[in-house]
C-alpha cells in the first residue's frame, strides 16, 4: 500500500514531467538563441565569415526542427491517460498557453497496448543511462514548474531512444542487443506452446523488446518506472496508425562532434513497424511502477501472481539500475518458475554510484554479480561479451561502446 504522501509525490512528479514535455520548445529555442547572441560577441570580420558559411541559416533550420519535435512531444502529452487519473491543478503549457488536467495516478497501474492484444538508459554528456529519478520532485502548485537541465536531458534522451527502439536507423543497434536475447529465449523453449509461456521484461523503456517477444508468440509483460518512457511508449504503441507516421530530429540539441549540417538536421521517421500488427490473441501488457515494489512485494494481487509464475525474464541494460543488486537478483529468482530462464545483456554502470541524495548503492564487479547469481540459485550458461552502443548516433564524431555481459541463467535451486 502507498501512503497519501507517496501518491501525492507521484502525481506531482508526473505533472513536472508533463510540464517538461510542454516546455521543450521554449527551453530549446532559448538554447539555440544563445548561439545567436554569441555571434554578436565576436569581431565583425569573424561574423562576416560565419555569414558566408551559412551559420545563421543553420540556426534557423534548427529552430524549425525544434518546433517539429515540439509538435510531436505535445502529441505525447495531449491526453496522458495511461493511468486514467485526474490531477486537480493544471500544468501550464509552456509553449501554447494551454492547460493539461489529466494525469496518471499511483504506481503499479498497467495499460493495454495495441489493438486486439492485452497489452533511461539514456546517454547525456555525462554518459549515463537511467531508469530512475534521483531527486524529489518539486510541486508545480507553488508556481509554474520550470524544467531543469536534468529534466530536459531526460526528455532529449527519450527522443533519442525512439531512434533505437522504433526506427530503421536503430535496427543495427537493436539487433546487437535484442536478437541474441530473443534467440536464447526461443531456443530454451523450443517445441513448447509459446502462448502459455509468461515472459517479463523489466526496464522496458519504450517497449520494443517486449513487443518483439510478444510478436514471437509469447505472453509478454513489460515493466517501466520512468514517466518519460511510459508516456512516449503509450503514443507509439496505442496511438500510432501507420509506419513512419512521426518525424523527429534527435540530433539537433548539441553542435559538438557533428560531421555536417546534414547529420545535425537528420530527420528520423518512426515507427518502422506497425505496433498494432500483432497476431490475433496476442498477450502483451505494460505495467507502470517500480520493479521492486511490484514484483518484490510478498503480498501480490491475486489476479497477478508473481512468485514462481514467470517462465522467463529478459533484462537488457537493467540490473545496474539497482540500489541493492542482491535484492534485484533475489526477486528475479523468486518470481521465476522452477527451471525458468533469466536472459541478461548489459553493462554495470551503477546508477546510484556517488549519487547526491545519499541513496544506498551496492556496486559489484561482473565476477561478483555472477557469483552472487550462482549463490542465489542460478546456473549460468552461454556467458559472453557483446560489444554494443546504446542510443548512439552512428554519424557522430564521438561514440561509446559497451562490452556488455550476456548470459542465460536457469533457476536450479531455492534462494537461501
Amino acid at each position: 500500500m502507498f501512503s497519501e504522501d507517496d501518491i501525492e509525490e507521484e502525481q506531482v512528479h508526473f505533472q513536472n514531467v508533463v510540464a517538461t514535455f510542454r516546455q521543450y520548445a521554449r527551453y530549446s529555442l532559448n538554447a539555440n538563441n544563445r548561439r545567436r547572441k554569441d555571434i554578436h560577441t565576436i569581431p565583425l570580420a569573424d561574423r562576416e565569415l560565419l555569414t558566408k558559411l551559412g551559420y545563421g541559416r543553420k540556426l534557423k533550420d534548427v529552430d524549425q526542427a525544434i518546433l517539429a519535435n515540439a509538435a510531436f512531444l505535445n502529441k505525447i502529452v495531449e491526453n496522458p491517460e495511461i493511468f486514467g487519473h485526474e490531477i486537480d491543478d493544471p500544468v501550464v503549457d509552456g509553449d501554447t498557453g494551454e492547460t493539461e488536467n489529466n494525469a496518471p495516478g499511483p504506481r503499479g497501474m498497467s495499460h493495454k497496448c495495441v489493438q486486439g492484444s492485452t497489452h533511461e538508459h539514456a546517454h547525456p554528456h555525462a554518459h549515463a543511462h537511467s531508469h530512475n529519478r534521483p531527486t524529489r520532485p518539486s510541486d508545480p502548485r507553488k508556481g509554474r514548474y520550470r524544467p531543469t537541465e536534468f529534466d530536459m536531458d531526460k526528455l532529449r534522451s527519450t527522443i533519442k531512444l525512439f531512434v533505437r527502439d522504433w526506427s530503421k536507423d536503430g535496427k543495427t543497434e537493436r539487433d546487437l542487443c535484442y536478437e541474441p536475447m530473443k534467440k536464447a529465449l526461443q531456443e530454451h523453449f523450443e517445441g513448447k506452446d509459446r502462448s502459455t509461456l509468461r515472459v517479463l521484461v523489466p526496464g522496458a523503456g519504450l517497449g520494443r523488446l517486449a513487443y518483439d517477444v510478444a510478436k514471437l508468440g509469447f505472453a509478454c509483460q513489460g515493466n517501466e518506472f520512468s514517466h518519460y518512457m511510459l508516456l512516449a511508449s503509450y503514443l507509439v504503441l496505442n496511438r500510432t496508425q501507420s509506419i513512419d507516421e512521426h518525424t523527429i530530429y534527435p540530433y539537433i540539441h548539441s553542435f559538438s562532434n557533428v560531421l555536417s549540417r546534414e547529420t545535425l538536421l537528420k530527420a528520423v521517421t518512426i515507427p518502422d513497424v506497425l505496433p498494432s500488427d500483432l497476431p490475433p490473441g496476442s498477450n502483451f501488457s505494460l505495467v507502470a511502477g517500480d520493479f521492486e515494489e511490484i514484483y518484490g512485494a510478498e503480498n501480490t494481487d491475486e489476479n497477478e501472481p508473481q512468485a514462481g509464475k514467470w517462465d522467463a525474464i529478459l533484462t537488457c541494460f537493467f540490473i545496474d539500475t539497482a540500489k541493492n543488486v542482491v535484492n534485484y537478483l533475489r526477486i528475479l529468482h523468486r518470481i521465476l518458475a522452477p527451471g525458468g530462464v533469466w536472459i541478461n545483456l548489459g553493462p554495470l554502470l551503477w546508477h546510484f554510484e556517488n549519487n547526491e541524495n545519499e541513496y544506498p548503492s551496492i556496486e559489484l564487479d561482473l565476477a561478483e554479480v555472477k557469483e552472487l547469481a550462482r549463490t542465489i540459485g542460478f546456473k549460468l550458461y552461454d556467458e559472453r561479451t557483446i560489444d554494443t552502443s546504446y542510443s548512439s548516433n552512428d554519424q557522430s564524431m564521438l561514440g561509446y561502446v559497451y562490452h556488455a555481459a550476456f548470459w542465460k541463467a536457469v533457476k536450479v535451486s531455492p534462494a537461501e
